[in-house]
């Protein structure tokens, strides 16, 4: 039996893995696929030999001191590839990692279908010269990228945004607020802190600070969306004391971000989902300061959102690094809670850039990628 290598290295990316698992084995159900992934894969029959969070680092000198781990990763990996031969390799994004375990493969003759690409039009545009050596082809999920890989001839198709076919809900908004026992007289806040633990580290002391401003103006109610990967505990042993108005959400959290009159959301994958949801957003990051210099003199774009990198404008405020304060968030936070017309505005921007990514179903194309590849 053939089989197909897999490698995710962060939540996001092993749920766009496995919704490309299950459509690709309605098209060729005799296929098995091993690699790094997680829950979501593993419910598609991966074999997973590593989970993601032993590659979900975040910055250049985090991962200096994980460097021994990974680097026992991607010796296992090689050898696995080894024996078991895949008939081809399906990198998603984590391009640190995915980009050296390309050239591997490429030695090794076997075809890699690279899903989600390395933002090398935000910095780092050295690394098409190693995807144009070792990719076979890039699967991309904005349609700006198709004219980067164009112009470098790099065979390139653009198959959609995952999330059009992931972000959806299943209750109605009295539903959820009987659920969870939320009072519809009151603001509700979405906070989302991020999905790895530096980022936990980093955001939620600030977080605490706003939580109990917010709940002190508005008498407001809270949601705070914890990551599958992420322990409870610690996320709470950020908050200063235990509150009824905030619960702690593993599930529905796409019906909390809908419903929210607003949402606290570190820069990344979350961003887009408010925005698919239409619910507006105040966006924030930051990152250990020798990360944040070292990276900052790297940067091709103005804006961090990728929310506002669609639309080409700040179109939701982002407090990054140093402008990450308790003040400045709040203060944005009144900004659009105080005034219809900047929600409606967001709301607009919003509508333009869900029409961008237009209606491909990308786990489809992408699993038929895979297939071409293949046959």
């Amino acid at each position: 039996m053939s089989s197909i290598l897999i490698v995710a290295g962060e939540n996001s990316g092993e749920k766009h893995g496995a919704n490309l698992v299950r459509q690709f084995k309605r098209l060729q159900p005799s296929f098995t696929f091993y690699g790094i992934g997680g829950k979501n894969m593993a419910e598609q029959d991966v074999s997973l030999l590593y989970s993601v969070e032993d590659l979900a680092v975040v910055g250049i000198f985090e991962v200096v001191t994980h460097l021994p781990r990974i680097r026992k990763i991607f010796h296992h990996i090689k050898k696995e590839t080894i024996k078991q031969r895949p008939i081809a390799a399906v990198l998603i994004d984590s391009p640190d990692f995915n980009l050296r375990l390309a050239k591997h493969l490429k030695k090794s003759s076997i075809p890699v279908l690279y899903y989600i690409s390395p933002t090398v039009w935000a910095w780092r545009t050295k690394r098409l010269r190693s995807i144009k050596k070792t990719v076979n082809k890039m699967l991309l999920i904005f349609p700006f990228e198709e004219k980067i890989y164009a112009e470098r001839g790099i065979p390139a198709t653009y198959v959609g945004h995952p999330l059009k076919e992931r972000v959806k809900i299943s209750m109605t908004k009295e539903e959820f607020f009987h659920k969870y026992r939320l009072d519809p007289e009151k603001k509700l806040f979405a906070i989302l802190p991020g999905s790895r633990n530096s980022e936990i580290k980093f955001h939620m002391p600030i977080l605490n600070q706003v939580i109990k401003n917010l709940s002190q103006e508005w008498d407001a109610q809270f949601i705070l969306l914890l990551a599958e990967n992420l322990m409870e505990t610690y996320v709470t042993s950020f908050l200063s004391e235990p509150s009824p108005s905030v619960q702690i959400l593993s599930q529905d959290g796409y019906e909390a971000m809908a419903y929210s009159d607003i949402a606290l959301s570190s820069c990344g994958t979350a961003n887009l989902e408010a925005a698919m949801l239409g619910t507006p957003i105040v966006a924030f990051y930051r990152i250990s300061p020798l990360t944040y210099y070292a990276g900052i003199k790297l940067m091709k774009i103005k804006n961090f959102s990728i929310v506002n990198i669609l639309a080409g404008k700040k179109i939701i405020p982002e407090l990054i690094q140093r402008n990450f304060t308790a003040a400045n968030l709040l203060d944005e936070t009144r900004k659009i809670l105080g005034s219809e017309r900047v929600r409606s505005a967001i709301k607009a921007e919003y509508e333009k850039i869900r029409l961008l990514l237009g209606e491909n179903i990308a786990s489809d194309k992408a699993a038929r990628e895979l297939e071409k590849i293949l046959l």
